[in-house]
């Protein structure tokens, strides 16, 4: 700009941040927002900064837009469950989420994850970390189903029996469920089906009642001895835990430390235990 930041006053900066909220390319790309970005904190002026970045966030406009998938950015579940042999699968989902010790899971009805689960009731939920891509991508277009569904094949899926030798992945025996844990994932929940609940039922008739959401109930949790919170007997370290993150079909690791403080972290975790 011709000035070095000691040359700037405050008329000065009042100014020049008028004229970039005049910016009419602001939006534009993201190459823009960084080069405004980097320009205001090279610049020693608080009221240049402030207004800059006034400018960059409430310039953003909103439009609607009609995506095909919602995964804004969930963790990676490995689900594991026994098939009709006996043999295991192994199923990659991002549709999950937990409420107390009960977790729901979004699941095609057709999938053979949901068969074992509709005939077995038994499963385990296993979290891979952020380097277990290698194994996540080997097992992400595999099914375990043999009479492939006209969408999975649509989409270049295969037909996999043994998902754990395609996967690389390690069987470890369970205590409360058949299916096995998957020894690689530092967090493992063994989990009974306790309900089982037909989506989309408001749609088309061809996607009527094509996706379950599927609830179960943790029975037992493991966690690799580094994840434990110290002097707690029964806390996660979250700044010792990277789980995978899914969004928007691609796959994520959280950045080290923790971005700001948490008011919720403030409550004692014990709080939110349900009774038993």
């Amino acid at each position: 700009m011709g000035l070095n930041s000691g040359q700037w006053d405050q008329s000065t900066s009042v100014s020049i941040a008028l004229e970039v909220a005049n910016y009419k390319g602001v939006t534009e790309s993201r190459r823009n927002l960084n080069s405004i970005s980097t320009s205001a904190s090279n610049l020693s002026s608080p009221t240049l900064q402030a207004a800059l970045t006034d400018t960059i966030v409430f310039k953003m406009p909103h439009s609607p837009i009609n995506p095909a998938i919602l995964y804004w950015g969930t963790p990676v579940v490995l689900i594991t469950t026994t098939n009709e042999d006996d043999t295991s699968n192994i199923s990659p989902i991002s549709s999950a989420f937990w409420l107390g010790d009960h977790c729901m899971l979004g699941l095609s009805a057709h999938s053979q994850t949901t068969t074992n689960l509709q005939r077995t009731k038994q499963c385990v939920l296993n979290l891979p970390s952020d380097d277990m891509t290698a194994a996540i991508n080997a097992l992400a277009c595999t099914t375990g189903t043999k009479d492939i569904p006209a969408g999975k094949a649509q989409r270049g899926y295969r037909f996999e029996k043994d998902k754990f030798s395609v996967a690389g992945l390690t069987e470890q025996a369970s205590e409360r469920v058949v299916p096995p844990r998957i020894r690689e994932c530092p967090a493992q929940m063994e989990a009974e089906v306790v309900g089982i609940y037909e989506m989309m039922r408001d749609g088309p008739e061809a996607i009527s009642g094509a996706l379950l959401a599927i609830e179960v109930k943790v029975l037992r949790t493991y966690v690799e001895d580094r994840l434990r919170l110290g002097g707690y007997e029964n806390r996660v370290d979250p700044l010792a835990w990277r789980p995978m993150i899914m969004s928007f079909q691609h796959l994520f690791g959280l950045k080290d430390g923790k971005p700001e403080e948490s008011t919720l972290a403030r409550i004692d975790e014990e709080l939110y235990r349900l009774p038993k």
